[in-house]
């Protein structure tokens, strides 16, 4: 084989075993070297070097899990998939928390040990896109370690339980580690249980056939099939209804989906990323998340730290986040006073970042001129660490509104913002112009607006002039 075909090291004391891998390694066109022992696979690693590793967890002179500490140590960027005893999830879940990218299971299905090998070999290939991690704003010591979290993260196939605050850029997370990730070419499909119906569920996740159930008028693949091959990302996963939790796990748990109405499984081979600002322990405790469940998707956790905890970058964020929406407006980017800066600074932002993006928004529309004043941010009262910046009158009533329980934040504000800006439009009898003078806006910035809520009038119909 020439120089620049994979090298793969077989570990494994079952002579049958170690063969059957070397014999599938070779019709893969791949260069295999086999070690019967622990002590033999160090002194394979220290001798050459490989592309892939493939190790049973029972070594006769030792285990898998002591392997995967020395290639952590000695060889880190090399990717390791371990061999388990048939229904040994407990022993598995360790080795991917030791650094083992993926796990097969005892006996050994020849088509689910290819895909193992062209994943891992798929891993070793990747290359560095520092560029996607630069959209990671932040240099507070937890955004740090959460980005070389991140990193490490992507470079294994473990099922991850992203943990955080609503608002705190969970999903852009997931989003980082699928494109660090050997996926990055394949989809990314994310999905808010909470926003499932409880009786369609199994039709969205697995997919149905025509005429499986009434409304069934085409087949549907389902999400677990659309993200074959990618990521699937599960967003408030805790939402999920403990007899869909059931089935969640069969499919993690077997690789595989049953459609709705279809006699056959079809195997799907994809990663899980799931998110909640739920205490996914406190769940399970109270009875409402399946404790099988739990273990299997909480392989590792990666916790995203509430912006209130890193202050310091709240700076490079409000700059981030103008620039952004300057270049998508077609403006010049703003200049934010200093008191408006104080303002920010000391707000405590429940909705975290999400709530920052919102706030800077409206305050993008409100802004007359170039530079974003505290009135124009209009934050919530009581919310500060500080003294909070005055408020005009129609701000202090948006302040007051109470925002129901269940509903996002996102949602209450702009729902507040549309009916504030239909009073003005009805009082000036659709004079945009007029209606733009008693917001406090711009012409433009409320045409924008406009758009944005879907609140535009046909353009036939009395048009105003800036």
């Amino acid at each position: 084989m020439s120089a620049d075909t994979p090298h793969v090291l077989v570990v494994d004391d079952e002579a049958d075993l170690r063969e059957l891998l070397v014999i599938t390694l070779g019709r893969m066109k791949l260069q295999a070297t086999a070690a019967d022992s622990l002590s033999a696979a160090r002194q394979q690693l220290k001798d050459a070097h490989y592309d892939l590793c493939l190790t049973d967890m029972n070594l006769g002179d030792g285990t898998g899990l002591e392997l995967l500490q020395f290639i952590s140590q000695h060889c880190p960027t090399m990717p390791t998939a371990v061999i388990t005893a048939y229904g040994s999830m407990e022993t598995a879940t360790d080795a991917m928390k030791y650094g083992a990218y993926d796990f097969i299971a005892k006996p050994v299905a020849l088509d689910r040990l290819r895909q193992l090998i062209e994943d891992g070999l798929g891993i070793s290939e990747v290359e560095e896109h520092h560029e996607e991690e630069d959209n990671l704003i932040g240099d507070a010591p937890s955004m740090v370690a959460l980005k070389a979290q991140v990193r490490k993260l992507a470079r294994s196939q473990a099922p991850i339980y992203i943990s955080g605050e609503s608002g705190s850029g969970k999903e852009r997370i997931a989003r980082l580690i699928h494109t660090l990730g050997p996926r990055r070419e394949k989809p990314f499909v994310a999905v808010n249980c909470g926003a499932i119906p409880s009786e369609l569920m199994e039709s969205e996740f697995f997919g149905h056939r025509k005429g499986a159930f009434t409304g069934a008028v085409e087949d549907r693949k389902g999400l677990f099939r659309e993200a074959d091959g990618g990521t699937l990302f599960l967003d408030e996963v805790a939402d999920l209804p403990l007899h869909m939790q059931v089935k969640l796990l069969r499919a993690i748990q077997e690789k595989s989906v049953r459609p709705v109405g279809e006699a056959k499984e079809f195997q799907v081979n994809l990663r899980i990323l799931c998110a909640t600002h739920k205490n996914l322990e406190d769940e399970m405790e109270e009875g409402r998340f399946r404790q099988d469940l739990f273990y299997r998707l909480n392989v590792i956790e990666a916790h995203v730290p509430p912006l209130r905890d890193r202050r310091e970058d709240i700076p490079k964020l409000v700059q981030h986040i103008l620039n952004r929406l300057s270049q998508a407006w077609d403006i010049p980017p703003p200049s934010v006073s200093s008191d408006a800066v104080n303002a920010i600074e000391n707000y405590s932002f429940p909705g975290n970042v999400r709530e920052l993006e919102n706030t800077l928004e409206r305050a993008l529309t409100l802004c007359d001129g170039n530079t974003i004043l505290p009135e124009h941010l209009r934050l919530a009262s009581g919310r500060s660490t500080a003294a909070a910046p005055r408020h005009n009158a129609q701000a202090t009533a948006t302040a007051s509104s109470v925002r129901p329980g269940d509903q996002p934040l996102e949602d209450f504000l702009q729902e507040i913002e549309k009916q504030e800006i239909l009073k003005a439009l009805d009082t000036t009898h659709w004079n945009r112009t007029a209606a733009a003078k008693k917001l406090g806006m711009t012409f433009r910035s409320l045409r924008y607006r406009l758009k944005k809520l879907e609140l535009d009038r046909d353009e036939g119909e009395a048009e105003d002039n800036e």
